[in-house]
């Protein structure tokens, strides 16, 4: 299951307080190598009914089946500057990070 540090918990936090908004939701986007699907995050009033949904530290993140699937054994970090959010993608033992 996904994993999240504390950057990305706070982050996730900041954009949930949007109007509207409980927590944000990942799904992959179609792409050329199946390996590493593009992920999009958006806000999220609530989870869709065949989201998983992953609870940390106070942040709500819906994924959807098929980024479920490709994050299963990774961890969800972020970086803040300003209002920009970058999120990035790591191995849960510590491997190659992607964004």
């Amino acid at each position: 299951m996904l994993m999240l540090t504390r950057h990305a918990a706070d982050a996730i936090k900041g954009l949930a307080e949007a109007p509207g908004a409980e927590g944000v939701r990942i799904s992959a986007l179609t792409s050329v190598d199946a390996a590493a699907p593009a992920l999009q995050v958006t806000l999220a009033p609530g989870p869709d009914p065949q989201d998983a949904v992953v609870e940390a530290e106070g942040a709500r993140i819906f994924l959807a089946p098929d980024a479920a699937q490709a994050l299963d054994d990774k961890v969800l970090d972020a970086n803040v500057e300003g209002e920009e959010v970058r999120f990035a993608v790591m191995l849960q033992e510590g491997g190659d990070e992607t964004e």
